[in-house]
């Protein structure tokens, strides 16, 4: 029947771990998939897409070369960080920088239209990885937050560190890589920072300072269609109490039970960005007490599963087959 062969969209880039284990699982349930990367449109992937004539919705075809899904079968889409679209060297700049962005716009706009089931909607994943507003929805969702201040004023930052009265870490505003002299890009890492070394180079950009919380362990939760994951990161470097993405070869995994103030405080932060996928990072300390560092919509979570077990991506494919929580 129609019904029972719906096909769930993954929009991926190829090279995805988190993807791969999602389609396996769907694949295990029997739900079809269609995978594409938006770096494929409009060169290897064909969108059709009317309005009009046929009900409220978009309607039409999306098509691979391989196979063909009709947009008003799709039953949900899993977003997870697709490239931007390839435009052919055919086209002359600046209208390739047009082409492109009309494209980009026509792929997550049409099938933000569709009226399915969405980790996560990308219009609200954008909304949701902006660092700044997340404490302030963090704390309003009951949860705790660390001291925070975001300067380009050396005078402000050492007045900050003097009202914090004890260690300081210094953080990305906006996550994202560097291009490296070696052909490899460079990781802009969490790092401690000496309010006796704060002068006037803090001015040439804003800066983002943090109370160090001295923590137990660290805390990746991964919060999927309602339900909670806690995996529990012992450290055993003094890189990695400071990043964990630094030094994976000082890292102890586990797992471990989240505070039902804790559950409900990240529950309220997902509505309140409209997302059902979230990889959370607390710090707990040493009287277990919870501490919310970030949230990213679109965070890794493969290794997560790999390393504890836990059956996060049958969670995806739980939710993404349409079934309640």
């Amino acid at each position: 029947m129609r019904s029972l062969a719906r096909p769930v969209l993954v929009v991926a880039e190829r090279l995805d771990a988190a993807a791969d284990m999602v389609v396996d699982q769907l694949y295990a349930r029997n739900v079809p998939v269609m995978r594409l990367d938006v770096a494929d449109f409009p060169q290897q992937v064909t969108l059709c897409a009317r309005h009009g004539g046929h009900g409220p919705g978009w309607a039409g075809t999306l098509d691979d070369g391989r196979r063909t899904v009709r947009l008003e079968d799709i039953r949900a889409v899993y977003w997870r960080r697709p490239h931007r679209p390839r435009i052919s060297d055919t086209v002359p700049d600046p209208y390739r920088i047009w082409a492109r962005d009309q494209a980009d716009a026509a792929a997550l706009n049409v099938l933000a239209a569709l009226d399915v089931r969405w980790i996560n909607d990308p219009h609200h994943d954008r909304v949701a990885s902006h660092k700044p507003p997340q404490l302030v929805a963090a704390a309003r969702a009951g949860l705790r937050v660390p001291s925070s201040i975001i300067t380009n004023d050396p005078s402000a930052a050492r007045t900050f560190a003097t009202d914090v009265g004890g260690p300081l870490i210094c953080k990305p505003i906006l996550g994202g890589r560097l291009p490296g002299s070696t052909g490899r890009d460079l990781m802009i890492a969490t790092h401690v920072a000496d309010p006796d070394t704060f002068d006037a180079s803090i001015a040439t950009t804003a800066h983002y300072f943090q109370e160090r919380i001295e923590k137990a362990f660290e805390v990746r939760l991964i919060a999927v269609g309602g339900r909670l994951f806690a995996a529990s990161l012992h450290t055993s470097s003094a890189q990695a109490d400071v990043d964990w993405r630094t030094d994976y070869d000082h890292i102890a995994y586990g797992t471990c039970e989240i505070p039902e103030h804790v559950a409900a405080g990240v529950h309220r932060f997902l509505s309140a960005y409209g997302i059902v996928f979230g990889a959370f990072d607390f710090a707990v300390t040493h009287d277990d007490q919870w501490v919310f560092f970030e949230n990213n919509p679109a965070g890794t979570w493969a290794w997560v599963e790999n390393q504890t077990g836990l059956p996060i991506a049958a969670a995806h494919a739980h939710y993404l087959q349409g079934e309640p929580g």
